[in-house]
């Protein structure tokens, strides 16, 4: 089911929630944060394997899909993405929830569990960019030009698809995805880009308390696997899966990998008392 839910006087929220939990019992709930120039819906691949065991809430970020788009004089921050997030949670009257992420959304999910620890029971972050990324910065200008122009969130999605989906992704899917990524508005991509790439959450690290998975591929383009495990290991119980493949957004490459993993460190950490 898609909902409303009015966030903040300039954010109403565009969100799903999925669950085909036997109704007699009380479900645990998993929340899903998509990456950039994407919405909720991104997660379709994941439903299947997760939404039967757990109550799955699917939102879609401050600006993007469904829900309010945000001015080009938006003060953009993690945290108060992240409360946005909070505050969607508490108006469901959700107490306590898994967290996964996806690309930048996985970085939001890090700051996430290091401000609301009491929060997050897990955290799974899949395909998502190191803690600190100070050489995105000499990009941002050639950006914010390309945002600017009509299409030009589409095309910048299009030109970059390659990395982002790997090699084995079939040429009907990157259409899709580009053109889902591409009806982003302008003003929220400029203004996003300008701070979220950038931030820097390496202090976070060390404060995440619960059990965290880590996902990358062999040869993703966003860091490599050692370079990944360095940041991992900083995170004090965590642990790293490494998968085959060259794409990036290996939660949109390999969904039933991916949520059939998730679902089986879920169930590991809660066993263990998470």
């Amino acid at each position: 089911m898609i909902y409303k839910a009015r966030i903040s006087p300039d954010l109403e929220m565009n969100y799903r929630i999925d669950d085909f939990t036997d109704p007699w019992q009380e479900a645990d709930a998993i929340l899903m944060l998509h990456g950039n120039a994407e919405s909720g819906a991104v997660w379709f691949g994941w439903v299947p394997h997760l939404a039967r065991h757990f109550r799955v809430v699917r939102p879609d970020m401050r600006g993007f899909g469904d829900s309010t788009p945000m001015p080009l004089d938006f003060q953009w921050s993690l945290d108060r993405i992240v409360d946005d997030y909070v505050e969607l949670m508490r108006s469901l009257n959700i107490r306590r929830f898994h967290l996964v992420g996806a690309k930048l959304g996985g970085t939001v999910a890090r700051r996430f569990a290091a401000r609301y620890p009491e929060l997050v029971r897990t955290l799974t972050v899949v395909g998502t960019p190191p803690p600190q990324r100070d050489q995105v910065a000499e990009k941002i200008p050639a950006w914010t030009e390309e945002f600017s122009r009509p299409g030009g969130v589409e095309s910048w999605a299009r030109r970059t698809m390659s990395g982002r989906l790997g090699s084995r992704f079939p040429q009907e899917g990157v259409e899709w995805w580009s053109k889902l990524m591409g009806r982003t508005a302008s003003s929220t991509q400029v203004g996003f880009m300008k701070v979220i790439p950038i931030s820097n959450i390496v202090a976070d690290l060390p404060n995440i308390r619960c059990p965290a998975l880590v996902v990358t591929t062999e040869g993703s383009a966003l860091c490599s696997v050692d370079n990944t495990r360095k940041w991992q290991q900083t995170i004090p119980n965590s642990s790293l899966l490494v998968l085959p493949g060259d794409s990036y957004h290996v939660a949109a490459s390999d969904p039933d990998l991916c949520a059939q993993e998730t679902l089986r460190f879920i169930r590991q950490a809660v066993a263990a008392g998470a």
